[in-house]
């Protein structure tokens, strides 16, 4: 089992996409949908059991341990991240919050 982190962003979404087409390992998707987050870049893996989504902050201790405890996973991919540029010029705290003290 694979933990992705921000997997329902641009890049995760399509590592996840990627990752179930070529092997039958499940995932657990912990994204925080943010502006970056979206749901319909996954709207092909509706119904698929090998892909568990679950809303949630990187940065929500009590979620990732219950995850890391309940689920196992053989490893984490990690891709929640702020990433536009103009978004960390007006609002450089989110940035911080998420890109370094969430990772």
């Amino acid at each position: 089992m694979l933990l992705v982190t921000g997997g329902a962003g641009f890049i995760g979404a399509n590592f996840v996409l990627s990752a179930l087409a070529i092997a039958d390992e499940p995932i657990v998707n912990i994204d925080k949908l943010t502006y970056a987050g979206n749901l319909r870049n996954l709207d092909q893996l509706r119904g698929d059991g090998r892909h568990m989504f679950v809303r949630g902050d990187i940065q929500d201790k009590a979620l990732i341990k219950q995850t890391l405890e309940e689920r196992r996973p053989r490893a984490i991919v990690h891709f929640a991240a702020e990433s536009h540029v103009d978004r960390s010029i007006l609002g450089p705290a989110e940035f911080i919050e998420t890109n370094i003290v969430g990772t």
